[in-house]
């Protein structure tokens, strides 16, 4: 397998997927301001329930990680999600009349989202853990580099797009998508078609994850 090889073979796996993702009216609502401020919401509300769960996930595959300096990388990852990210959606929810402390509990999507990586993380391997967490990284940088060429014009957004397309993002990116070509030399067959069924399940839950804000789902019962 040659280099940057591997990375190729799991886009090319979830092309169809992005493709949906970067087509779905939540996205797509992003980029033209025409996103209802209550989707937003529970779009925010959703990940700041995620990203904590993502934050630990990262940390437990990181305590899996066969060298230090995987293992720092990925450390440094997860204290840059709790400070970036989760900041400026703490910062944002105000702005939309949200009080993080009595809003909704983290519904049916964000659930099954943050048990699967949870449970990817500590139940796999090293391998298997980066495939589930690198569809995140990677399709919002991908997602935020598409909306930053043209910009938002609601401000609220913008700050959103600018986060994801931010040259510190994108280069967390880079670093992560070096450490998966690493890892795809050194995996046999079956060690590769597991992780990249990873890989490929975590990209559907992100599209689930915009839908579910898009549809404000609520649990049934």
């Amino acid at each position: 397998m040659t280099r940057k090889s591997w990375t190729r073979r799991l886009w090319a796996d979830v092309v169809p997927t992005y493709t949906a993702i970067l087509h779905h009216p939540f996205v797509a609502g992003l980029a033209d301001g025409s996103l209802h401020p209550d989707a937003f919401a529970h779009y925010l509300v959703q990940d700041t329930y995620y990203l904590p769960d993502f934050a630990r996930a990262l940390s437990v595959v990181a305590g899996k990680a066969p060298g230090h300096a995987d293992m720092g990388l990925l450390v440094r990852h997860a204290a840059a999600t709790v400070d970036v990210e989760l900041t400026l959606h703490e910062s944002l929810l105000p702005e939309l009349d949200i009080d993080y402390a009595g809003a909704a509990p983290a519904g049916p999507t964000t659930r099954a989202y943050t048990s699967y990586l949870l449970a990817t993380a500590y139940g796999g391997s090293f391998a298997d853990g980066v495939a589930a967490v690198l569809p995140c990284y990677w399709i919002y940088a991908k997602v935020g580099a598409e909306l930053g060429r043209c910009g938002s014009p609601d401000p609220r957004y913008q700050r959103w797009i600018d986060t994801y397309s931010a040259d510190d993002y994108q280069t967390m990116v880079a670093e992560v998508l070096d450490l998966a070509n690493n890892i795809g030399e050194t995996l046999c067959t079956t060690e590769e078609i597991r992780a990249r069924s990873h890989f490929t399940t975590a990209a559907r839950y992100e599209w689930m994850f915009w839908d579910a804000a898009w549809r404000r789902e609520t649990w049934p019962v």
